[in-house]
């Protein structure tokens, strides 16, 4: 990446006023219930973070793994379940939170899997909404940012193993 140069595409301030807007919807529609976040990990660690302390709901929270994208900048289609759901959550509703949602596959993936594990309710919840890239019909219920189909890196979302923790969302251009 020596030969690029960074494009923010979003701010530390707009993720940041835009997470806690999105954290007083979500206590709002969840008063009165059972509320337990699934964070997909790695990428949503930091999202999950920021978004659960602006949720004032009673908030139980949950972490599960999986991958398809191995160190590559596009999916490879297949979900692997790397780490599984830790809790019992029968009769929960469940918000599952996620970095980005490009095609749609993992999410479907995950949504179909805490259905079937008796969730009574089930919602997504995402940082990033990639429209363009779906290959699943699938609408996050929650979003943050609809971006175009570039790739983008920094506040969780990775590059092999890096630039999760760059405070922003950036790509690269060629300098």
């Amino acid at each position: 990446m020596e030969q690029k140069k960074e494009n923010i595409l979003i701010s530390e301030e707009q993720i940041k006023k835009r997470i806690s807007e999105l954290g007083k919807e979500i206590s709002r529609n969840y008063k009165n219930k059972n509320l337990y976040v699934l964070s997909l990990l790695r990428g949503s660690f930091i999202y999950t973070a920021d978004l659960v302390r602006q949720i004032t709901t009673p908030t139980r929270i949950g972490f599960m793994t999986t991958s398809s994208y191995g160190n590559a900048e596009i999916s490879t289609g297949m979900v692997k379940v790397v780490n599984d759901i830790p809790d019992n959550i029968e009769g929960l509703d469940v918000l599952i939170v996620d970095d980005i949602v490009d095609t749609g596959i993992t999410m479907d993936f995950v949504v179909n899997h805490v259905k079937s594990l008796g969730a009574s309710s089930v919602k997504s919840c995402v940082l990033l909404d990639k429209p363009e890239r779906r290959k699943v019909n699938i609408k996050p219920d929650y979003c943050c940012f609809e971006i175009p189909d570039v790739f983008v890196v920094g506040y969780g979302l990775n590059y092999g193993d890096f630039y999760r923790n760059i405070p922003y969302i950036f790509n690269w251009e060629e300098k």
